[in-house]
């Protein structure tokens, strides 16, 4: 999906059209909110205000316009992107609303509004900390023992990933069908830790979102480093609700709404990461995959 993002550059080169001077959004995208605990939660829906949008290169980095008027976090401060694909990608996002703007649809944005304004106030450590947690609960570490086609496809369908990240990071993982889950040596913790530590803080807010989506870091991981699809990873999340479904069939359109949502979200966050990252350190990670 990065790679049709990435494609829209050449397109994208004529949005870089309006001076940098302007003025700001006067319609404002929400009002200055008090830092709240958790992190932003999209508003409702509201019109439409604008006719074009179209980005524009500043001193710290890449703008996004709305007609003439420059857009602002819901904290008020200029949204500045640091690449031009990613700027790309959030003014399609905004370029694709009809009537109304659904902020629920622009993860993105959202995730761009994270980073610059940080509303729960964590560093660089406590997001890699964070993410690594997941390992703790991890989706693909917790084994059913019953039924056996249910344990048969887990082992199937988990221990190929398990294995590919073990050898990939030199670590031991495991699985277990035990409530507290598997025992995590404190070497992988350090060897993941370490490896988190090589992406920048926008990247590092792309991984805990995906990490958050899949409740697993060893598929993000296989998604970060290209082993993954996002489809494969989101279907490898959802394993046993969709062997349940396979078995007693689906509830109307609630699981086909609940499974294209999670994929929207992972594929933005998975892209996110992507746009994020220093072109020089993916392609040291994909070396070395």
């Amino acid at each position: 999906m990065w790679r049709r993002c990435l494609r829209l550059r050449d397109v994208g080169r004529r949005l870089l059209n309006l001076p940098r001077s302007g003025l700001t959004a006067s319609e404002g995208l929400g009002p200055k909110l008090p830092t709240p605990i958790r992190a932003y939660v999209p508003p409702a829906e509201r019109k439409r205000f604008y006719q074009n949008v179209s980005i524009s290169q500043g001193e710290g980095g890449f703008e996004i316009n709305l007609d003439h008027r420059k857009l602002r976090t819901p904290q008020g401060k200029l949204f500045t992107v640091p690449s031009e694909a990613l700027a790309i990608a959030v003014a399609t996002e905004w370029d694709s609303q009809q009537d109304t703007i659904k902020m629920y649809t622009m993860h993105l944005t959202t995730l761009c509004n994270t980073c610059l304004d940080n509303p729960t106030q964590r560093d660089k450590d406590q997001l890699i900390r964070a993410a690594v947690k997941f390992l703790d609960t991890d989706t693909v570490c917790y084994r059913v023992e019953e039924p056996e086609t249910l344990v048969e496809l887990q082992r199937n369908e988990w221990d190929p990933v398990i294995s590919w990240a073990e050898k990939r990071y030199g670590v031991e993982i495991g699985s277990s069908t035990s409530i507290t889950g598997p025992s995590i040596p404190a070497r992988t913790r350090e060897v993941l830790v370490s490896h988190l530590a090589s992406y920048n803080m926008w990247a590092l807010q792309g991984i805990e979102f995906v990490v958050t989506q899949l409740k697993s870091l060893v598929l993000t991981l296989g998604l970060t480093d290209l082993r993954l699809t996002v489809e494969q990873a989101v279907l490898l999340s959802r394993l046993e609700e969709e062997y349940q479904i396979q078995k007693w069939g689906n509830i109307e359109w609630a699981h086909d709404y609940e499974l294209q949502e999670l994929r929207a979200r992972t594929a933005a966050g998975t892209l996110f990461v992507h746009l994020c990252s220093e072109s020089t350190a993916v392609k040291h990670k994909l070396l070395q995959g």
